[in-house]
């Protein structure tokens, strides 16, 4: 069966190309035109990932990633005109787990796809198995991430991020590390991606976020998972 995706541009022009473009590499293309159509597609269909506008009528690109954040860990990726860092931060602050500018070319939108689709492991055999840390539980089928038996919701960035750290509990990794490895060698964006992140997994996985148990900082060098 086909990986199936979801584009979400007001400009039909751009839904166009990159419906074409993907269909030639054996994607199943869905498109939507604004944000209520988006959600309500995103809502009712299981998609492999999501290609999503940040300017969109009736609902911003913004407001469709954090409803969608609220029920599923679905990669998606923003497609913004705007160059502005702030944009770029707000999406990854909503759930995002990549961005593209416009304008953009689209070898670089399907080589992000490929490298998220690499990441979590969809086409290939999936890995079932449990990393378990103190009251802390990562399942590797649907990166799902647990703390004291209850589920939290996190993203595919926030999950590979976590398990990182999980796994090399007590090494320190740079802020620059940790953009290169879960973010890839091309990865345009800067460290500011990682403080965003673990700022949100602190959020959703600490009592305390000010106070954090498990996700630390060693200053001056870098995050560490403490066991």
């Amino acid at each position: 069966m086909a990986n199936r995706v979801l584009v979400v541009d007001d400009e039909k022009i751009i839904v166009k190309g990159l419906k074409f473009s993907l269909e030639q590499e054996g994607w199943q293309v869905d498109c939507a035109y604004d944000g209520e159509e988006a959600l309500q597609m995103a809502q009712s269909n299981r998609y492999q990932i999501i290609l999503l506008d940040l300017m969109l009528p009736k609902l911003s690109g913004l407001e469709v990633c954090q409803q969608i954040r609220e029920t599923s860990n679905v990669p998606i990726i923003m497609l913004t005109a705007k160059g502005d860092d702030m944009d770029k931060i707000m999406g990854l602050e909503y759930g995002a787990d990549d961005y593209v500018t416009k304008p953009f070319n689209i070898l670089e939108v399907k080589a992000r796809m490929k490298a998220i689709m690499r990441r979590i492991g969809t086409g290939t055999k999936t890995e079932k198995r449990e990393i378990v840390s103190g009251d802390l539980r990562l399942v590797q089928d649907g990166k799902r991430v647990f703390v004291k038996d209850g589920e939290i919701k996190v993203t595919g960035k926030e999950y590979d991020l976590l398990k990182l750290l999980v796994e090399n509990a007590n090494r320190v990794y740079s802020r620059e590390e940790l953009l290169k490895t879960i973010w890839g060698e091309g990865y345009p964006g800067d460290v500011r991606t990682v403080d965003v992140h673990v700022r949100r997994l602190r959020e959703k996985i600490e009592t305390d976020p000010g106070e954090p148990v498990y996700v630390q900082t060693k200053w001056g060098s870098g995050y560490y998972y403490k066991e």
